[in-house]
């Protein structure tokens, strides 16, 4: 990310900001791996500390299967039902000890409590729906196709604008940031990537309240949810600068990398972390030698799990794929188009694919959500 600043801020960092009846803003640094990475520093009207009452913890640690069997699955996100809470919609389908990915279809905006994730960084994809993702660093509106990336301890609400949406989250138990090989030194997005800054999309709007009261935010800690009371609004921000802060990125503001003969699938790439990336398919030129195939080929996950999630448009390597499709083709085995696909691809000038892609490099394990969605013939689709 790079430096972003919104509302009052003292000319110099740690020194003494007075409010307009002579009493000092609360100065807090929000940092990451400890203070040696990306930080900002925020200022509110009252301490972030005041804590009325911490009620009993919630356990919503997933519930994995253990099923041995080495085979491709396949899951039908759409069969999630909706609820209307928005904590209580998300629905955990694979995990490991390194990301949770989720499947979410909230009703209700989040009015009557607030939110931190203090365990992961959170990648929430909008396949369905609009609003305003609500935070202490001010408020970014968000539609279909937008990435909204959370760094963990940012409290949030989602606010809705109808009772229709379809969420794909992404929990990393470490930083995630832009690709490294798109950026220079200086940590400035290349002229080779597919994005830049001005794809990026910051918190633009910083509203203040300066309410005291009883405030209901429920913190994410070890796999439980810990309902503390504050006594101020958590949004009573004045300020802040830095270059940690939540933003939204648009995958349809992704330019694909195209090229004679087809290329592999890290050119799709958006995020990165420690232990697994993200990559979206978006609509593209299909690969333009003669002889080309554009359809995959035939490959081995040797190092990683690849989840796709499928979310519109027409995919030349598959039969029969449906809107908010997640495919589960584990490491250790081949998949590849199904049969046929590759001869069809031959000639096509362009595909209008949209997926999201997250290949992960420790095995995922289902859950009991996911059990209930899953396409139990799908690991005998390519006969």
């Amino acid at each position: 990310m790079h430096y972003h600043s919104l509302g009052q801020i003292p000319p110099k960092r740690h020194t003494q900001f007075r409010k307009p009846d002579g009493s000092l803003y609360n100065e807090q640094l929000f940092s990451t791996e400890g203070f040696s990475d990306l930080y900002s520093i925020l200022y509110h009207n009252y301490p972030p500390t005041m804590i009325t009452q911490v009620g009993e913890p919630i356990n919503v640690a997933p519930k994995t299967v253990h099923d041995k069997q080495l085979k491709h699955r396949s899951l039908q996100g759409f069969n999630v039902s909706p609820e209307d809470d928005y904590l209580d919609s998300r629905k955990p389908v694979l995990v490991n000890n390194d990301c949770r990915i989720i499947l979410s279809a909230p009703k209700k905006s989040m009015t009557d409590y607030f939110y931190k994730n203090a365990d992961a960084d959170e990648c929430i994809f909008v396949h369905v729906g609009t609003g305003t993702l609500k935070t202490m660093y001010g408020d970014i509106r968000f539609e279909y196709g937008d990435y909204l990336v959370i760094p963990r301890g940012t409290i949030y609400q989602l606010e809705f604008d109808t009772p229709d949406n379809r969420l794909f989250i992404v929990e990393s138990t470490s930083p995630i940031f832009t690709p490294k090989r798109y950026r220079n030194d200086f940590g400035q997005l290349a002229e080779h990537s597919p994005f830049c800054e001005r794809d990026i999309r910051k918190p633009n709007v910083l509203v203040t309240y300066d309410e005291k009261g009883d405030f209901l935010l429920y913190i994410k800690k070890q796999d439980n949810l810990y309902p503390y009371h504050y006594k101020a609004h958590p949004f009573d921000v004045v300020g802040w600068d830095g270059f940690l802060y939540p933003y939204a990125f648009s995958i349809h503001n992704f330019e694909p990398i195209t090229g004679r003969v087809h290329l592999p699938p890290p050119i799709h790439q958006t995020f990165e972390t420690k232990s697994f990336v993200i990559c979206s398919f978006v609509p593209r030129l299909y690969d333009y030698h003669p002889l080309a195939i554009p359809a995959p080929y035939n490959h081995s996950n040797i190092d990683s799990d690849e989840v796709l999630y499928y979310v519109d448009g027409d995919f030349m390597s598959r039969k029969h794929v449906e809107k908010g499709q997640i495919t589960l083709h584990p490491g250790g085995i081949p998949h590849g188009p199904h049969p046929g696909t590759a001869e069809k691809s031959i000639g096509k000038k362009e595909t209008h694919e949209l997926a999201v892609m997250v290949d992960t490099f420790r095995p995922l394990l289902m859950t009991n959500y996911a059990m209930e969605i899953e396409d139990e013939n799908y690991a005998l689709s390519w006969l």
